[in-house]
């Protein structure tokens, strides 16, 4: 720029060269105009629609934009540069007097906020320059978030503490670390996500103690540096920090993940150590260490709990085939042993499979989709489909796991075989499985559940649950063949329905 004494004190509309004006160095616009192409057409068919806005820092001669107008100043120079046209060359302007370098800036925010389509991480670094230029003319140290409202509040630009929060954030932590995807586009939400993401995996590296707060830091800054790219998605991201936490942490890849999402969701999650305690029920979060020497010593109280005499039923000690061989010669083994507290029995393993289903779905997410039935069906029913919140934060691997033990907690609960009536009685009336069963309608059940391929099912069900979870799927099991045969030997009706059988879901 030319020096020159002079600085206009007042507002002036005056025709001045395109080529004296200057782009302002603080432009929160970093990134070209989508609208470029668009803009440049209009203004090279009809010239400006209206006046650039300039001003003059004391001391020069040449002009400065004062409140926006970069992209349009961008297209007067080049269309000039192009044809030569002084229509181009010669523009129309406002020229208002030089205060400080904060207004200029401020004036800047107002007119981006007005046109729109600012990415965050433009207006976010804006603000933190605004930021800084207010505490070098305050002569303040640091001005909190709440006193940065206040003042962008005064000069015409509101900004709730909150919204300065997390652009903080997004300048202070990730712009050093994920350049590409942030000048790409990436938004609030995105940067909210990263936030949440990253206090749930310090609280879990942590709670393993895996090392203090600058080795996570560190973690964490490699893994956001590997994984930025123009076209950013946070699943790999968080896909690579869960890894890392379950390598050194030396735990199940799949006990991270579940911890990370009940920490993502504002849960709590419960993990011991202790192998299963026979006299105390399944632990609510179904993750045991595993223990191969206690499976047998489970398994035996699963059934000597529930059946009297297990010595004499090949039920209680899972022969099949014996069951099989009683039930053709007609002899019932159970009925024998005790012939008067066949509901006793009923209830009781009515009560081991509800604690194996409810630890299986609490792990997955499917808590508030499963209630307790004590003394009706197999003891627990299935009260909705997986929670939409739930299904959209998984994998492909995750959805099929969840989904695959959506089905076979349908299945061990009779979701699908009771009578309709009696399943009914338990769901709300606008819910979309009440309105499956209610119609018969199968296909509408498959269309609101991921159904996976049952070929599949081994590599998406079987192999992905942990070794106490496949305890607990095993144990599940055993538990409603238990008491479909002691109900079959014994007479016993496990669903009591008023209105009769009704039809199961065709």
């Amino acid at each position: 720029m030319t020096m020159n004494d002079k600085s206009p004190s007042t507002h002036e509309l005056s025709r001045v060269d395109v080529t004296r004006i200057h782009h302002y160095s603080r432009n929160p616009r970093r990134q070209q105009n989508p609208e470029y192409d668009r803009i440049k057409a209009s203004i090279q068919a009809e010239g400006l629609d209206q006046p650039l806005v300039l001003s003059q820092e004391p001391g020069f001669s040449d002009y400065v934009l004062h409140s926006g107008g970069n992209t349009r100043l961008t297209i007067l120079q080049e269309l000039f540069e192009e044809t030569g046209d002084d229509r181009f060359r010669w523009i129309d302007c406002v020229i208002k007097p030089w205060s400080q370098e904060s207004n200029v800036l401020f004036a800047h925010l107002r007119e981006n906020e007005l046109r729109g389509g600012l990415p965050f991480i433009d207006k976010a670094l804006a603000v933190f320059e605004a930021k800084s230029l207010l505490e070098q003319e305050l002569a303040v140290e640091n001005l909190s978030q709440r006193q940065l409202e206040a003042i962008f509040r005064e000069r015409g630009f509101g900004l709730s503490h909150s919204m300065i929060s997390k652009m903080g954030y997004a300048v202070e932590v990730l712009w050093p670390l994920m350049p590409k995807a942030l000048a790409a586009g990436l938004g609030r939400p995105q940067v909210e996500k990263i936030r949440a993401l990253e206090r749930a995996a310090q609280a879990i590296w942590a709670r393993h103690q895996l090392g203090d707060d600058t080795v996570f830091d560190s973690v964490f800054a490699e893994l956001c540096r590997r994984h930025d790219a123009p076209e950013w998605d946070i699943q790999p991201l968080r896909d690579a920090l869960e890894n890392e936490i379950a390598v050194e942490s030396e735990q199940h890849r799949q006990v991270i993940h579940l911890e990370m999402e009940a920490h993502l969701a504002g849960r709590s999650f419960e993990f011991t150590d202790n192998p299963a305690r026979a006299g105390e029920g399944w632990p609510d979060s179904g993750l045991e260490a595993e223990n191969p020497v206690d499976k047998a010593q489970c398994t035996d109280k699963l059934m000597s709990d529930r059946l009297p005499s297990e010595s004499s039923s090949p039920v209680a000690n899972n022969d099949v085939r014996g069951a099989e061989a009683n039930t053709t010669t007609g002899a019932s083994p159970v009925a024998k042993a005790n012939p008067t507290g066949h509901h006793k029995d009923v209830d009781a393993l009515r009560h081991q499979i509800w604690d194996c289903a409810s630890a299986l779905a609490a792990a997955h997410g499917l808590r508030e989709i499963v209630i307790q039935l004590p003394d009706q069906g197999l003891g627990f029913l299935l009260i909705g489909v997986p929670p939409q919140d739930l299904t959209e934060t998984l994998d492909a691997d995750m959805l099929a796991l969840v989904s695959a033990l959506w089905w076979q907690l349908a299945a061990s609960s009779e979701l699908t075989m009771a009578p309709v009536d009696s399943v009914l009685a338990y769901l709300d009336d606008a819910s979309m499985l009440h309105q499956a069963l209610a119609s018969h309608d199968a296909g509408l059940l498959f269309n609101s559940v991921w159904t996976p391929d049952p070929g599949h099912l081994s590599s998406q069900l079987w192999q992905q649950l942990n070794p106490p979870e496949w305890q607990h799927l095993l144990q599940l099991m055993d538990a409603y063949r238990a008491i479909k045969r002691l109900a079959y030997d014994s007479g016993i009706e496990l669903w009591v329905s008023e209105q009769g059988d009704g039809d199961a879901l065709q």
